[in-house]
């Protein structure tokens, strides 16, 4: 039976992306592939659980050269995404989920060691509350992207859109930490302040917060919150941001403070959005920009 670090669960996309006045593009990623590129930078054991069809898995044979384990489970479709910013503003984005691979069941998951499972959905359509406590009964620790609970796809029009989530404090006490944006913060505690809403989480019971947004990525634990700034030159590879954010954090967070392990994070999701696609570079990039950041 093997055993992991960090074992992210959550769709593999193809996607068709439209910026705004530029060609459109077609590309494969997915919430779980950018956060278990960046959580392998630390050293890290990291596995990759993820359902798709059978005949897109060659969509996903650059991750198995990265240097961490991917469990492919069969699904009739590969979850697909369609992106529109309407302005240039890389913030304001609209996105429709044309196909889905399904929701997650304790039979995709491998025969592997309890740990760390950071639960990145791009949905509400990937994870059940019945899947969560399976998995703790199992002796499974869990992170959450608020995301995965929070977007709602309109049967008609495939749109994604916001809703609140009546079992949040439920779902929140069976986590160690969750990951959330600030438009996310907004819908699931009613207030864009980063810190207000990061406290309010931490009431109903999740130990550590992070929370991103254009400026930055702050981070709360045990009553304190600490705030680091991204220092990125462009934001070429803006798409994957949080999820980047996120798997450095966890990785890094494993043998560092809270407040060491954001300022990694911030600095490795940095250079992550200077260029499209996953996190590439090397730890030794990571340190020399959270050296080059620290005042």
């Amino acid at each position: 039976m093997k055993s992991y670090d960090i074992v992210f669960v959550g769709h593999v996309v193809t996607g068709e992306f439209t910026p705004f006045g530029e060609t459109s593009y077609f590309r494969t990623d997915g919430a779980s592939s950018f956060g278990a590129t960046a959580a392998l930078c630390c050293t890290k054991k990291v596995a990759l659980v993820t359902r798709m069809s059978k005949e897109d898995e060659h969509f996903i044979e650059p991750f198995k050269t990265m240097g961490f384990d991917v469990y492919v489970q069969p699904s009739s479709e590969t979850t697909h995404l369609k992106v529109i910013y309407p302005t240039a503003n890389v913030e304001e984005r609209q996105v429709f989920q044309i196909r889905s691979a399904g929701s997650f069941r304790m039979e995709d998951i491998p025969s592997i060691e309890p740990c760390l499972v950071h639960l990145c959905g791009l949905s509400d359509q990937e994870f059940t509350l019945e899947f969560m406590k399976e998995l703790k009964k199992r002796g499974f620790r869990l992170s959450i992207d608020m995301q995965g609970f929070l977007w709602e796809i309109d049967e008609q029009t495939r749109a994604v859109h916001f809703k609140d989530l009546p079992e949040k404090h439920e779902i929140l006490h069976m986590v160690e930490a969750v990951k959330l944006d600030i438009s996310e913060a907004k819908v699931l505690t009613g207030t864009d302040d980063l810190k207000r809403a990061a406290a309010m989480i931490d009431d109903w019971g999740c130990s550590e917060t992070i929370i991103t947004c254009s400026e930055g990525v702050l981070g709360y634990k045990n009553g304190e919150s600490y705030f680091e700034r991204f220092s990125n030159k462009s934001i070429e590879g803006r798409t994957g941001r949080g999820d980047t954010t996120m798997g450095a954090y966890l990785a890094r967070r494993i043998d560092h403070p809270a407040k060491d392990a954001l300022r990694f994070a911030a600095a490795l999701a940095s250079i992550k959005m200077e260029t499209n696609g996953p996190f590439m570079g090397t730890l030794e990039d990571v340190l020399t920009r959270m050296e080059a950041n620290h005042f």
